[in-house]
């Protein structure tokens, strides 16, 4: 029985002042994931600058001076502590979501946590 895979990325935009995840996306790792994240974006942060790791599917969604790449180092640290406390995303886990929608529910969950536990 052949293994099947299926990459997804967690598209994530933080609020640099607060650290408040303001903007999350899961699917692929191309223009429709980044279009996908900008669109989970509330109106006020769609002028603000964007700070990315220099993907260039940001390309089509954040333009000139807007695009910064580098200083993305608050949102590594968030990647890892997602990875620590929801044991779907570590790899060869027992626990795991056979469904997207799944996954997508998890993680909005700890995200709202995460976000009011900032407050």
């Amino acid at each position: 029985m052949a293994q099947q895979t299926k990459n997804i990325w967690i598209w994530l935009a933080m609020n640099r002042a607060t650290r408040q995840i303001v903007g999350c996306f899961v699917g692929n790792r191309d223009a429709a994931g980044a279009f996908g994240l900008w669109q989970s974006l509330p109106p006020p942060y769609l002028d603000a600058v964007c700070h990315t790791d220099g993907l260039s599917a940001y390309k089509g969604v954040v333009f000139g001076a807007l695009h910064v790449i580098g200083g993305t180092q608050h949102i590594e640290r968030f990647n890892a502590t997602l990875r620590l406390r929801i044991a779907h995303l570590v790899r060869k886990s027992l626990s795991f979501s056979r469904k997207q929608e799944h996954l997508e529910l998890l993680i909005w969950m700890f995200i709202h946590r995460y976000n009011a536990s900032l407050r």
